[in-house]
């Protein structure tokens, strides 16, 4: 991105950590952005995804499983429970600790997320032909892939 004095330096034009920042800057903006517009957030989207893809689950592990921290999963839950997109239940062997289940609603809530993500990926993709599309999926895939485990 250009300033009014002009573009930053060429060694940084071409740094490819910091074009992928850029590109996960705008990216993100762009599915912020749509999500907003059904009144959500891209942690109720991970949410109701890991609740429809793998079922039922603690709030412990979905947020280990979408990396949602402990304290913005409880908040999320309730509000996702609240709009009636999840159940929170005691766990029957475990009575500590709740089982978080997405309902109807939350199924059908997911399905129109959905629409709205695959419009932005769009829009976030729009100068990119299909090949390169999925090109960049699968480079970006085994990037994460590789790097994956040394997060912590």
């Amino acid at each position: 991105m250009d300033s009014p004095e002009g573009p930053p330096p060429e060694r940084l034009r071409t740094l490819p950590s910091r074009l992928t920042n850029q590109a996960a800057q705008t990216a993100n903006r762009i599915v912020d952005q749509a999500l907003a517009r059904a009144g959500v957030r891209r942690y109720h989207y991970a949410l109701l995804a890991a609740l429809e893809e793998y079922g039922p689950a603690s709030q412990a592990a979905l947020g280990r499983r979408t990396g949602i921290d402990r304290s913005d999963m409880v908040a999320t839950v309730n509000d996702l429970a609240e709009r009636r997109l999840l159940e929170r239940a005691p766990d029957p062997e475990d009575r500590r600790r709740n089982i978080v289940t997405i309902t109807a609603a939350g199924r059908r809530q997911l399905a129109d997320l959905d629409r709205l993500i695959a419009a932005a990926q769009d829009e976030f993709l729009a100068p990119l032909p299909a090949a390169d599309r999925q090109n960049l999926i699968d480079l970006l895939t085994r990037l994460v892939g590789h790097h994956g485990d040394k997060r912590n």
